[in-house]
């Protein structure tokens, strides 16, 4: 389950959790860069109505799967590989504090846009691929909408955020460590 790298020190995470890393990733940097695409075009844009249903959906499918993704990490703690011992404090409560918000906001993130979206009065709801519309539950308000759509817009600069810091962590440690017990991107390879 665990594979060891060439310096037989250093674990990898499992293949499962690689994947949906990577997956993950991509799916909601591309949510985000949807996210800025469609707000910025006029309500009767042709490709903003097609921006619109996509960016709903594949915001589900990123929900559903970051709750896959803490399911995983719940049932594989145990084989998880531990942060690497020569980190200084601040650096190990940095990356932990990163990666817990990350995690807080690919869930959070798209519960706010549901709700954006369901609350909205003339809204169409939420497609989800073969489902025309999942259910609502919320009522219908433009008070509503209007804090959900806040919410919803700065979680997603918090996550991007988050995301930059993420990636700056693991790039610096490339580069500083390469191929040290600090350098974890072969890790997630």
């Amino acid at each position: 389950m665990i594979e060891t790298l060439q310096a037989g020190t250093r674990i990898r995470y499992p293949l499962s959790m690689r994947v949906l890393h990577w997956l993950r990733a991509i799916l909601i940097l591309g949510l985000i860069a949807s996210g800025w695409f469609m707000t910025g075009r006029a309500e009767d844009d042709p490709t903003a109505t097609i921006f619109y249903p996509n960016h709903k959906q594949f915001g589900v499918l990123a929900w559903l799967l970051a709750l896959v993704h803490l399911t995983l990490r719940f049932h594989l703690r145990a084989v998880l590989p531990h942060p690497p011992q020569s980190l200084k404090p601040w650096e190990k409560w940095l990356s932990h504090s990163i990666h817990r918000v990350i995690m807080a906001l690919t869930v959070l993130t798209p519960m706010l846009g549901y709700a954006m979206s369901t609350s909205l009065p003339d809204g169409d709801g939420v497609p989800f691929f073969v489902r025309p519309r999942l259910p609502e539950f919320l009522p219908k308000s433009d008070a509503a909408f209007s804090v959900f759509q806040a919410l919803h817009q700065y979680s997603a600069y918090l996550l991007l955020a988050c995301i930059l810091l993420h990636v700056a962590g693991t790039v610096k440690h490339r580069f500083e460590d390469r191929n040290g017990e600090t350098d974890v991107l072969p890790r997630m390879l």
